[in-house]
């Protein structure tokens, strides 16, 4: 849990704050966005809520933070009525688990309920008031991964509820290798008629993407950059190659989707017309670094 003696000095005065230890990960700045900001190279509070909504926005975000780095001088009362939120309704039947794990670095991870089977995409914490909910959702079926970083408690999953968990070859790890579908293609794999996976190499040479209907689940790949106000991918953190980034960008024009749901980077909602304009720019962007 956060430590008092480590609370920063940019904190406004107020119940809830945020300890040294924070990775500048951005998860409670997305997530509660008027509680939280960048100050320096971490976050801070720099508004305590003033209504129910903007206090559980910020306890979801403490509950979520990967670093246990926010805390409160009172003890939340209200802190296990909260944990009854998650998974965190996104639209439809898509939520957004929360509980993210330091091991990938804060990364977001989500939740597809379908009738067929659930799908867990990439991996939050495994810890009992998640699981409890999603096994009171009905379980996973299948535990889709974009990529060798945000595996974090992946075989906890595995373990408790005999998902099987879905990799593409390139991006797998001696802590990967038992998983149980590997991809070995370099073209769109459809895993269910409402299930494609997209090869996007770049960011890692096995990354993958997840087209769902009107949602694509992005990874490290690509995600909305509310600073530059357009999708973006990460320059420095590409570990394989920016020209091949390019090119998997450009291969997801022809789809139609909605949604970006990313790993890493804020999500993006626009019709699709608009959705075919923002890749294009973040391919003329990227072009040009």
């Amino acid at each position: 849990m956060a430590k008092i003696q480590l609370r920063r000095t940019e904190n406004i005065n107020g119940d809830i704050y945020v300890d040294s230890t924070c990775i500048d990960c951005d998860t409670c700045r997305w997530m509660s966005p008027t509680v939280f900001h960048r100050n320096g190279d971490k976050s801070a509070v720099y508004h305590q809520p003033k209504n129910d909504k903007e206090r559980q926005e910020a306890i979801q975000a403490l509950l979520s933070c990967p670093t246990n780095s926010i805390g409160t001088i009172e003890a939340p009362k209200d802190i296990k009525k909260i944990q009854q939120t998650f998974p965190i309704l996104v639209t439809d039947n898509v939520y957004h688990c929360g509980y993210h794990s330091e091991k990938s670095f804060g990364a977001a991870s989500y939740f597809i309920v379908r009738p067929e089977g659930n799908i867990l995409v990439d991996s939050p914490q495994f810890l009992p008031p998640l699981v409890k909910r999603l096994e009171e959702m009905g379980g996973i079926k299948y535990m889709y991964l974009t990529h060798q970083d945000d595996v974090a408690d992946h075989q906890k999953f595995r373990q408790h509820f005999n998902c099987d968990r879905i990799l593409h070859v390139d991006d797998i790890s001696s802590d990967t290798n038992d998983v149980e579908i590997k991809l070995t293609d370099t073209e769109p794999f459809s895993l269910t008629p409402d299930l494609l996976i997209i090869p996007v190499p770049g960011h890692s040479k096995g990354h993958t993407v997840l087209l769902y209907g009107k949602f694509l689940f992005t990874g490290d790949h690509l995600a909305w950059s509310s600073s530059l106000n357009q999708l973006y991918a990460f320059r420095r953190y590409c570990g394989y190659s920016w020209s091949e980034q390019i090119k998997s960008i450009s291969k997801l024009i022809p789809y139609n989707f909605e949604w970006i749901l990313p790993g890493h980077g804020h999500r993006y909602y626009a019709d699709t017309k608009t959705m075919e304009q923002q890749l294009q720019k973040c391919i003329n962007w990227m072009e040009k670094l």
